[in-house]
């Protein structure tokens, strides 16, 4: 038999050479984001970091960097005991880190983001022209193709990541640590990221990618670990099938297909004409949009973040007004209404952000399932608490709403049924548009299984459903056809079947025939040229 003490020496060693984490546990409040985890990170290898939104994996890195101190456990680095109190006793150390909202001086130049807080001088003055040699040395050595004296706002979001890369390698970071940095990059992007990746990997340098997108986690990783709920429940090789590696990351087994039918396509619903949107500065961040989304149709607007897919889906509900253009529902102008009237004009809103914008957490899982339409459970001024509870109970069995009770706070719910209450809410009415802005962010692959389900029936219902999404995926498995935007305009719509290489070039500002013949081979282009000219 087995005793205790025996058991408790089963812990592991740190690693002789790599660097160790052991028992690493942090709380905030009543939640455990990290429990006893251990991990090790090996010099020459990628170490993938999977885990859903909220799992555990940033808060972990986060400890590792300096920005955030363990509750308990231990790190070391080749067998030797650290303590980071801040994120410069962890570079000093060899840590460095790629977070996925970029830490830069926006109005700063390259050479300037990377030598602040080491800052070369002589004679105490400082020496621009060392910082300005490092950038290209650097930048060559890794092919990052950086120019040292770029203003970072003036920069795409692709080459902002390129500068938080050549940060870390001007201190000379052993681990580097890439916090989902592919959030914000088209797959063009991410492939040259994969490629630095690699080359660091073979440099010697050890690297742990955070990510929750299993296509990159197998075409990348040496190493797996997956985290669940701020636990590690399992190792896995890059060979498994992503079906397995789903599994792992939820505990049971789910579908990673959407099942639809073809789409009956009927009238118009949606039409928007030359709709302009500036931001609070006075920019142009949706310029001349016209679109439109037919009943029966799943129409995906692609793109980076930050292109004016925000703006245009809050155009489109109301909270902000355009400058110019016209946005019609089954015909009706709605362009200058507001939310309540658009809502009631037939358009159900799944915002981006659900906790600032798609409920209200203090208030009931019940009143949040009725709170954008109130009129239809009043009578006399007051509310019909009994109807509110009743259609709250069949709400959460139709959507699976993983609650205790419908008296509960929605804010101690999980991410998943958070969304499924914002959802459930809006398709709780007849709708002729849906228009739903990263309709499963946070959320893990079982709940993207159910709330894809639910898209696609309303869909089938002959609504028109407007889906904004960074995730390429997702776009691939709902699309009946897809826009792409970019710095506010379409440029262009194209069918479901488009490659994703095609989407990727698109994203970054091609056109569909530009993406098109920049994709074929020379030989193909050059004869398409002979033949124009």
């Amino acid at each position: 038999m087995t005793s205790a003490i025996t058991q408790e020496t089963k812990v592991a060693d740190p690693v002789a050479e790599g660097l160790s984490l052991r028992g690493i546990t942090k709380q905030f409040g009543t939640l455990t984001a990290n429990d006893h985890i251990d991990l090790d990170i090996v010099p020459g290898r990628i170490h993938c970091l999977l885990g859903e939104n909220g799992a555990g994996k940033s808060t972990l890195m986060n400890i590792l960097y300096g920005l955030l101190e363990a509750d308990e456990g231990s790190v070391h680095i080749d067998g030797r005991a650290q303590h980071f109190g801040n994120p410069k006793q962890a570079m000093a150390a060899g840590i460095g880190m790629v977070h996925q909202h970029f830490m830069l001086v926006d109005v700063f130049t390259v050479a300037e983001n990377i030598i602040l807080g080491r800052e070369p001088s002589r004679a105490g003055v400082l020496n621009m022209r060392q910082a300005r040699r490092r950038v290209r040395e650097l930048s060559d050595r890794y092919h990052l193709d950086v120019t040292p004296d770029a203003v970072v706002e003036n920069l795409p979001v692709g080459v902002q990541q390129r500068v938080e890369i050549l940060k870390s390698l001007a201190n000379d970071a052993k681990y580097l640590i890439f916090d989902e940095p592919t959030a914000v990059l088209t797959p063009q992007e991410i492939d040259e990221l994969m490629t630095v990746m690699r080359a660091l990997r073979d440099e010697g340098r050890a690297i742990v990618f955070i990510t929750h997108k299993l296509r990159e986690v197998q075409a990348i990783a040496d190493d797996i670990t997956v985290i669940r709920r701020g636990k590690v429940v399992g190792t896995a090789s890059p060979q498994d099938s992503e079906g397995r590696l789903a599994e792992l990351m939820v505990g049971r087994a789910v579908s990673l297909r959407v099942s639809k039918e073809p789409p009956e396509i009927g009238d118009p619903r949606l039409e928007i004409e030359h709709l302009t949107v500036a931001d609070t500065t006075g920019a142009v961040v949706v310029d001349d949009v016209s679109l439109e989304a037919r009943g029966g149709e799943i129409l995906c607007i692609a793109g980076v973040q930050g292109n004016g897919q925000t703006e245009l889906a809050e155009a489109l509900i109301g909270t902000s007004r355009p400058t110019s253009g016209t946005i019609r529902i089954d015909g009706a102008q709605t362009a200058h209404m507001d939310p309540g009237d658009t809502i009631a004009a037939g358009l159900g809103f799944v915002p981006e952000d659900r906790q600032r914008d798609g409920f209200v957490g203090e208030f009931t899982v019940a009143e949040n399932l009725v709170i954008n339409h109130l009129g239809e459970y009043t009578r006399g001024g007051n509310l019909n608490l009994a109807r509110i509870r009743r259609n709250a109970v069949d709400r959460v069995e139709e959507f699976d709403i993983r609650t205790p009770s419908v008296d509960l706070p929605v804010s101690s719910l999980s991410g998943g049924n958070q969304q499924k209450v914002v959802l459930a809410r809006e398709l709780s009415r007849p709708l002729s548009v849906l228009v739903a802005s990263q309709p499963t962010r946070g959320v893990d692959v079982g709940a993207v299984e159910f709330l894809h389900g639910r898209l696609v029936a309303e869909r089938d219902k002959g609504t028109a459903v407007l889906i904004v999404s960074t995730e390429l995926d997702e776009i691939e498995a709902l699309a009946d056809r897809i826009a792409v935007m970019y710095r506010g305009r379409i440029v262009g719509v194209v069918d479901a079947g488009t490659p994703r290489e095609v989407l990727g070039l698109m994203m970054a500002g091609f056109s569909h025939e530009e993406a098109v013949t920049s994709l074929r081979p020379d030989e193909e282009k050059k004869a398409a040229d002979d033949e124009q000219q």
